[in-house]
């Protein structure tokens, strides 16, 4: 199917790009023949100067009829120079013989354009007809970069269309494994719930029991996050300080002793509109990277300031860092700088905090085995 799906693909982009060689060819060749027309146009005026010179009975003609053929052409800018210097100015608005600069500009200009035409009367030049593109000429040299944007941005909607057709498709995948997951999940938690209230009962210590209850809480918040892939989340008024110290110092207690944890926040409660069990989910993916990056040694620091209406929070490591051109790729589904995982992580946090939250998530600064800052931006409430 896929094999079938890729020789469509590329069928596809070569039929498209044989049309679009058989359009531009088409209108390459249309523009030659176009000018050659006025080309001919232009030594009919001096063939028929020519044969009217040839008579000398005819000298009345010869200015009625090449002043009808002047009159005659109304697109095609002249100039007119006779064997004494003295030139006729056609087709050429804001230009008079007194411009003499300006004029020679413009023969020089005409020349480049098309070879000037000679008429001659035995054999000795009387007048020198310089001319340029006409309009419509002119026009049509623009014509093949307007069909190939057209071509380009009909190309683009097509692009985008079958990216977004397939991003719905994935998301679509995405959002049903989640639920599934969260569906298996469920069975399990239950009969842990039950086996927790059995040892109560035989007299474990407390201690033990707090603690695993924590674990199952846990594992509720996660069978919920995963329910909620897929759909609208429902966002509430809450204090992202204590939000996000929670799920730091679940992730502390179970970390390795070797990360030093460090959790700064001035002040002790900023508001804002979140939904606690995504949120959490992003916290935790960033300082289980953070973890990761420094190969589970160093020093990690979760920091929340408030500027304005914004609050910031940034998760600092000391680990390998990223380098710049990086910055951006590490949030796409599927990046991964790991041996095992599926690069998930940093794309879904991206996705709660800028579609679900309305906020932004970004790589602050990074440094080459001095570590990195990742910070998350969030809209406060009153």
């Amino acid at each position: 199917m896929f094999e079938n799906k890729n020789l469509f693909r590329w069928v596809s982009i070569l039929i498209s790009s044989i049309l679009v060689s058989l359009i531009l060819w088409n209108t390459y060749t249309f523009f030659q023949n176009f000018k050659e027309e006025e080309r001919i146009k232009m030594n009919i005026w001096a063939h028929a100067f020519d044969d009217v010179n040839n008579n000398d009975d005819l000298n009345a003609v010869i200015n009625e009829l090449s002043l009808e053929i002047l009159q005659s052409n109304h697109t095609t800018p002249m100039i007119i120079m006779n064997n004494k210097g003295e030139y006729d100015i056609h087709n050429i608005n804001n230009l008079t013989n007194q411009d003499s600069l300006k004029v020679k500009k413009l023969i020089n200009r005409f020349i480049e354009e098309n070879t000037p035409i000679e008429a001659k009367f035995k054999g000795k030049v009387l007048q020198t007809i310089y001319y340029g593109n006409s309009s419509l000429i002119n026009k049509l040299k623009y014509y093949p970069l307007a069909l190939v944007l057209i071509l380009f941005l009909f190309g683009s909607v097509v692009f985008f269309f079958y990216k977004s057709t397939k991003n719905a498709e994935q998301n679509k995948l995405w959002a049903g494994m989640a639920k599934e997951t969260a569906h298996q999940i469920g069975t399990p938690l239950s009969s842990l719930i039950g086996w927790i209230e059995i040892l109560k009962m035989e007299n474990v210590s407390e201690d033990t029991l707090q603690e695993m209850t924590k674990d199952v809480d846990r594992l509720q918040t996660i069978t919920e996050r995963f329910s909620k892939i897929g759909s609208t989340p429902k966002l509430d008024r809450k204090n992202i300080v204590t939000e996000t110290k929670q799920t730091f110092e679940y992730l502390q207690l179970r970390s390795s002793k070797l990360v030093q944890f460090s959790f700064e926040a001035k002040e002790e409660d900023i508001y804002v509109n979140l939904n606690s069990q995504l949120y959490s989910w992003t916290i935790e993916n960033l300082i289980k990277n953070a973890i990761d990056a420094m190969k589970g040694k160093g020093e990690l620091l979760v920091k929340l300031h408030q500027l304005e209406d914004v609050v910031y929070i940034q998760v600092q490591d000391t680990g390998k860092g990223i380098i710049k051109s990086q910055f951006r790729k590490i949030f796409e589904p599927g990046h991964t700088t790991k041996k095992r995982g599926w690069g998930l992580g940093l794309s879904l946090s991206k996705r709660i905090i800028e579609d679900y939250h309305n906020g932004r998530i970004t790589v602050l600064s990074s440094e080459i085995d001095n570590g990195t800052v990742i910070q998350v931006s969030l809209k406060t409430v009153v």
